[in-house]
């Protein structure tokens, strides 16, 4: 009843304000997510933005990182570090505790005129759940004022809540009565006369010294703390970094600093120079013309033909990013440099290694009208066509044609919590090349040289040792990651791939898959499967030997999946489904989300097998879940650039549902060309 009461004289104290936005009451919390200090409020994070930053009150330093894929969707990873408290009691080389969790908060209504914003948040949802909490909080402004009421259990709460092996907990929806029983009021109120500062008072419930999992509460909370009340400033000198003083618990000074940036957004702006042809060039036939302006583009394998009063465009795109920009570079060539003949038709064809990926059909007059603007944008893309297969491609003669390819690429790798020390690292170069030798062929090689090294474990190779074994490999200074010749075919609108060689620096042999789109790209699926044999970690053309590496190692691994990707155009979003047998011989299903924001994919995964195949407690009941990021070079470089470097991050090593890794996959190498993403993209071809 006094809950009930508290929530009743709040909405009685604000409903007489008026609407207004989140900002600038969205600034971190001590964990990262949208709140004060040490309390949470009901206001997000805009959409596509990310910030990273770390806290100190004493005795947690807190490393945070949030980011919101969605409208009114926070998602943060935190890591705990208790200064004092060893790791493991045998082994000071750990250093101290440290623990890691996954938060949320979901904005369930925005700040209306008479409403406040109400949002839903779950912390540390999975695994020790040191620091879980589930919580339901209301704010609401009357400018300059934030204020802020919410219900918590757990860290909230009036009793810690338990562990999870692998499944998330959410005691809210699970035990609702139970929930509300346990929890406590938590309160706050910021003061924001400019968007710079801000002052803020809150209400922390935690009982430190009642938290007994919690391994600081033995060394530093042995009585209940001074205060429940907590006070700080904000100051904001950039729009991109803020700093929070606060003196916390009636006893400690503590300090939030963080940076905040747009998902996606290039750190150095992108500008590629557009392309002014030489005045020698003027003698050329018009073919050649056009054929030397994209060569000079960035295009390779480029043939420029009229055929049957049409003027056909085939090229590889190797520079831009998006293929909708490189289709709109063409475009911006043909305006200055086209046939004098205005009633000829237009056929601008972009191929990869002589794949034909996309036809866009136009006419010469269409494009003259688009450049002198006697026909809009959307005119001009109403009045053409693009198709994705039954492309009919000219016989002719190529020219800048594409045989090698290769680059360099800083490298780093982590082996993160291992009992032998917390962050356990490797950073060097990697060098790669490809040789193209046929329509669709080619062969690839990737060696890596590290020059910081320090990978090592006291952890032994489990049952069934497809992963656990990963130590062996990336200690290894020196590595022949990859060498393999691979063949990618397309029938119609059905994809193909074959790959055999060495297939990463783990497993070595053959790997194939078959894949189709349906309803316009929309709905990708696909079937695949691998027999590999395990490679030795310290000799590059040789085999595994059970002997040597005292493990269990068997004679092959033959993977096998059926496969499916649902794409939400409109949500930049896309959904994965792989079931099957994975490397160990566990079946089951992987599950994994995809969020494409600007180009940078943020990816989450989360599996369900049979793991009685393992004969060790580890594995045994586990689900493998983990995070991953594929960040495009051009972010950083100044200009348009195909590369990309992937980093995947899982919290621990274990051989459930495991795959090896995958050399262009089919699904990741169509995406790009369905007609569902050239659409979306399409505002790419007028930059």
């Amino acid at each position: 009843m006094k809950k009930a009461l508290l929530f009743l004289l709040f909405f009685a104290l604000i409903k007489g304000s008026v609407y207004a936005a989140d900002s600038p009451f969205n600034s971190p919390s001590n964990y990262g997510i949208s709140g004060l200090m040490a309390i949470p409020n009901a206001r997000v994070m805009k959409k596509n933005r990310y910030r990273f930053g770390a806290s100190f009150v004493y005795p947690y330093w807190r490393f945070y990182g949030t980011f919101s894929p969605l409208k009114r969707l926070e998602l943060n990873g935190l890591i705990t570090d208790i200064i004092g408290v060893k790791g493991f009691s045998n082994n000071s080389k750990y250093g101290n505790y440290k623990d890691k969790d996954i938060d949320f908060k979901y904005q369930l209504f925005p700040e209306g005129k008479w409403r406040p914003a109400i949002a839903i948040g779950g912390n540390d949802l999975i695994g020790t759940r040191l620091y879980a909490s589930q919580y339901l909080v209301f704010s609401k402004q009357i400018w300059p004022f934030d204020f802020t009421i919410g219900l918590g259990n757990g860290r909230y709460g009036k009793k810690q809540l338990g562990r999870s092996k692998s499944k998330f907990e959410f005691e809210m929806l699970h035990h609702p009565i139970e929930w509300f029983k346990d929890s406590k009021l938590f309160w706050g109120i910021e003061f924001a006369p400019t968007d710079r500062y801000s002052l803020m008072v809150e209400y922390n419930p935690t009982e430190f010294h009642n938290q007994t999992k919690d391994p600081a509460t033995r060394k530093y909370f042995k009585k209940p703390v001074k205060s429940h009340y907590n006070f700080g400033l904000r100051w904001k000198p950039r729009k991109w970094i803020e700093l929070d003083l606060s003196y916390q618990r009636g006893e400690r000074f503590a300090a939030n600093l963080s940076a905040n940036f747009n998902i996606g957004k290039p750190l150095i702006p992108i500008y590629d120079p557009p392309y002014v042809e030489p005045v020698a060039y003027f003698k050329y036939p018009i073919e050649r013309r056009i054929a030397l302006a994209l060569q000079e583009s960035g295009f390779s394998n480029i043939m420029v033909k009229i055929e049957d009063k049409r003027l056909y465009i085939v090229a590889e795109n190797t520079k831009y990013f998006y293929q909708t920009r490189a289709l709109g570079v063409v475009l911006n060539i043909l305006k200055s440099i086209h046939p004098k003949d205005k009633k000829l038709g237009v056929s601008i064809i972009l191929e990869r290694n002589f794949i034909p990926e996309f036809e866009f059909t136009t006419t010469v007059r269409d494009i003259v009208d688009l450049k002198d603007k006697r026909i809009s944008k959307d005119n001009f893309l109403y009045l053409s066509k693009l198709r994705t297969q039954n492309i009919y491609v000219p016989k002719g003669e190529f020219s800048n044609i594409r045989m090698f390819d290769w680059g360099l690429k800083p490298n780093t790798e982590t082996f993160l919590n291992d009992p032998s020390g917390f962050f356990k690292y490797r950073a060097g170069i990697s060098l790669w090349g490809k040789y193209f030798p046929w329509k669709g062929g080619s062969v690839y090689v990737s060696v890596s040289k590290y020059f910081l090294n320090n990978i090592s474990t006291v952890n032994k190779p489990l049952s069934i040792p497809v992963r656990s074994d990963i130590v062996l490999y990336e200690k290894q200074n020196f590595n022949l990651d990859t060498l393999l010749f691979n063949q990618i075919f397309k029938v119609g609108d059905v994809y193909f791939r074959g790959a055999v060689g060495l297939l990463e620096y783990e497993y070595a042999g053959i790997d194939a898959e078959v894949a189709k789109p349906l309803f316009d790209g929309k709905l990708l699926v696909g079937l695949g499967g691998s027999l590999v044999k395990k490679r030795s970690p310290d000799r590059m053309f040789a085999f595994a030997d059970a002997n040597k590496l005292k493990e269990n190692v068997k004679k092959y691994y033959a993977p096998f999946f059926l496969k499916a990707r649902i794409n939400f155009p409109s949500k930049d979003l896309f959904f994965d489904i792989k079931a099957g047998r994975f490397l160990a011989g566990d079946y089951g299903c992987r599950f994994q989300i995809s969020k494409d924001i600007n180009g940078v994919i943020l990816s989450a995964w989360y599996s369900i097998t049979n793991t009685s195949v393992f004969h060790d407690s580890v594995n045994r009941g586990y689900h493998d879940y983990g995070i991953s990021l594929s960040l495009p070079i051009r972010l950083f470089k100044g200009e348009d650039s195909k590369v990309v470097y992937d980093y995947s991050l899982s919290p621990w090593t274990r051989d459930v549902a495991q795959d090896i890794k995958h050399h262009k996959e089919l699904f990741n190498y169509m995406r790009r060309t369905q007609p569902w993403y050239l659409y979306h993209h399409g505002n790419e071809i007028f930059k």
